[in-house]
């Protein structure tokens, strides 16, 4: 059998790392033919055995390949990784043993940290094309054809991630805190806490993008908040990474001790974002988590201020546990500096705010320090306001007169968006009814709870949108409207309290109530 390094020897000759971004399938097919060719390999009789089949992997895969990641899969300790992966349908254990491999060659990893390659993207290209090329053969000892996607994260937590991590900055302290806790205690819980907006789903974002560990984001306004979808989450991440047979039907402590079992002194970290937007019924752990837990398995919980009775997180005592308190004297001081670094990433990237400030003649530290104080180290306020500014929506404000805290704000554009008119009762109620639905709506929906056009609940919805978040549904490719952020809705439903919201309200209810009844007739 020809040596692996002397295909990708002739890969380099015929078709080296490509300057241009996109490369034509006609020039991949003409170039590996080329390769085929002068490796003296028939393209359409491919040899079943495995060194076979994955040396014309290696040629479908590799042209135009870096050199880097060719000389990572031309390594025979590599390519049996890979088989084992393949032949046990455990792709993330070829991802760890890769891992370890390149960490002890680092003249190697080196080579790919400089081709800037993304390592996970092309370790599933190579496993799906291996398959391709294993299918051609219909050779039995391939099959069942193992599923190789390496994506680590669920599909409905991707936006949300990319959303939260896309401007994030600072939270230094509380990562140390977190790393801290993991290093010294063999297993545990640790909470970070803050109030709405203080960056609670961004640093459990960020730690996720960091880490690549299983994780879950409660979210009220989708009804993405339950014990039985996060198990359900959980289970699938962990069986998808870790290989596990015959635990469909087992709860969270048992799945746990199997998962224990499996690590071999590494460590498993699960991230829970927003306890406190869990719904669930009676005293028990919120989402059922374990009281104690098996040695190796952590969890990373983020949520808002909490009472005892709230709380519902009861440990036996030999579980470790520590928290964060973000709201807490001690970090107010930490908390402004990453504000302001916040404030500082936007201006060098928005030559628009940098112009509304330079009109008024405001310098960029006066700018940072005002905004730093109206935005009580809050980061959602700073996400609306300073987009905002830079649209021309605070025009007619100066520095002083913008709002202060995240319910001022909300306030103030409630007011300036005319809400609280007669003539806006009707636009009022489509976002109570975003409110009382409880998970995400369709548009047709809301205009027949409403008996409104379709077409004038989309408009309305436009003008809220940065604050109503849409989601096409793959099922009925429908789209359904959400709040966007907890802080919103409950300013929402303090409206409630008023006599005038209380009266609508109690009238989207009814509507609500009236469109079921027609619904089940």
């Amino acid at each position: 059998m020809i040596e692996f390094a002397a295909i990708t020897s002739v890969i380099s000759k015929y078709a080296p790392q490509a300057s241009q971004l996109i490369i034509k399938q006609a020039q991949k097919n003409e170039a590996v033919i080329k390769v085929l060719q002068e490796l003296k390999l028939n393209p359409t009789q491919i040899p079943d055995d495995v060194d076979g089949v994955y040396a014309y992997t290696l040629v479908k895969y590799g042209v135009f390949k870096p050199e880097a990641i060719l000389k990572l899969f031309r390594e025979k300790v590599i390519k049996d990784y890979f088989w084992d992966a393949y032949s046990s349908n455990a792709p993330f254990k070829f991802v760890e043993n890769t891992k370890k491999f390149i960490t002890q060659n680092s003249e190697l990893k080196t080579q790919i940290i400089n081709a800037k390659i993304n390592f996970l993207a092309e370790l599933e290209e190579f496993g799906e094309t291996f398959i391709a090329v294993a299918k051609q053969t219909k050779a039995s000892k391939y099959q069942p054809y193992p599923d190789w996607n390496l994506d680590v994260y669920p599909k409905e937590f991707k936006a949300l991630i990319f959303e939260k991590t896309r401007l994030f900055c600072g939270r230094d302290f509380v990562f140390q805190a977190i790393q801290r806790f993991f290093a010294t205690q063999n297993k545990g819980y640790f909470t970070v806490i803050g109030d709405a907006g203080m960056g609670k789903s961004s640093i459990a974002a960020k730690y996720v993008l960091a880490t690549k560990f299983p994780c879950y984001f409660n979210v009220f306004a989708e009804g993405r908040n339950k014990p039985e979808k996060f198990l359900a989450s959980i289970r699938q991440q962990l069986i998808k990474r870790h290989s596990l047979q015959n635990v469909d039907n087992v709860d969270l402590r048992t799945f746990l001790q199997k998962v224990s079992e499996e690590l071999k002194g590494q460590k498993l970290i699960i991230v829970v974002d927003a306890l406190d937007e869990v719904e669930q019924e009676g005293n028990s752990n919120l989402l059922d988590l374990p009281q104690n837990l098996p040695d190796g398995v952590y969890f990373l919980l983020t949520r808002r201020l909490y009472n005892q009775e709230t709380k519902r997180l009861t440990l036996s005592p030999d579980t470790p546990v520590d928290e964060l308190d973000l709201t807490k004297r001690d970090y107010t001081a930490l908390s402004q500096e990453d504000v302001k670094e916040y404030i500082q990433l936007f201006l060098n990237n928005d030559y628009k705010l940098r112009h509304w400030i330079n009109e008024r003649n405001i310098s960029e530290d006066i700018f940072t320090q005002e905004i730093a104080v109206k935005s009580e180290n809050n980061f959602i306020y700073l996400r609306y306001i300073l987009p905002g500014i830079s649209e021309g929506k605070y025009n007619d404000l100066t520095l002083k007169g913008l709002p202060q805290g995240l319910h001022d704000y909300y306030m103030a554009h409630w007011n300036r968006m005319g809400m609280d008119k007669e003539s806006n009762e009707k636009k009022v109620k489509i976002l109570y009814i975003l409110v009382e639905r409880g998970e995400p709506i369709s548009l047709n929906m809301i205009a027949e709870i409403l008996d409104e056009d379709e077409y004038e609940v989309k408009s309305v919805l436009n003008d809220w949108v940065e604050y109503v978040k849409s989601q096409v549904n793959e099922d009925d490719q429908k789209t359904y409207y959400s709040i966007y952020h907890q802080s919103f809705l409950e300013f929402l439903k303090g409206q409630d309290k008023l006599g005038k919201g209380r009266k609508l309200f109690k009238e989207v209810n009814k509507s609500m109530a009236n469109f079921m009844l027609k619904e089940m007739a």
